[in-house]
């Protein structure tokens, strides 16, 4: 009993390991992105298309009630203003990359399409470089 015991709390550990790669984190750390001099990022460029594609089903001031699957009413993320008046570490912590972390839990699991970590990696340096 005890042998089955333990074989069920190490399979519970190895499982709550699945699903992060090294380096990942569930949306709580900042990534560590920083902005290259040469950043050519800007919301024209990258945020804008960035945000409709991977946020705005959620987090778009067009949307109220069960529409916003639970998104809070004031994350709104459709305009340059909304993104600036939630704060450039939020979004750090929940949707980009950098080279201390890569921040997934935005938008949740099973929610498609899926940023790739470049896109997080590109969104981190956007907002590194205070979201031009």
């Amino acid at each position: 009993m005890q042998i089955k015991r333990d074989c069920s709390m190490v399979m519970a550990l190895l499982l709550l390991g699945c699903g992060l790669s090294q380096g990942e984190s569930e949306g709580d750390q900042p990534s560590g992105a920083t902005c290259p001099t040469q950043s050519s990022l800007t919301y024209d460029s990258f945020g804008k298309s960035f945000m409709s594609t991977y946020c705005g089903s959620c987090h778009s001031s067009a949307l109220t009630g069960a529409a916003r699957n639970g998104a809070p009413s004031d994350h709104n993320f459709d305009t340059l203003d909304g993104i600036r008046e939630l704060g450039v570490e939020h979004i750090d912590r929940e949707a980009a990359a950098g080279p201390l972390h890569v921040n997934a839990a935005m938008p949740p699991m099973g929610v498609s399409p899926q940023p790739t970590e470049s896109e997080r990696r590109s969104l981190g340096e956007w907002l590194a470089c205070g979201l031009r």
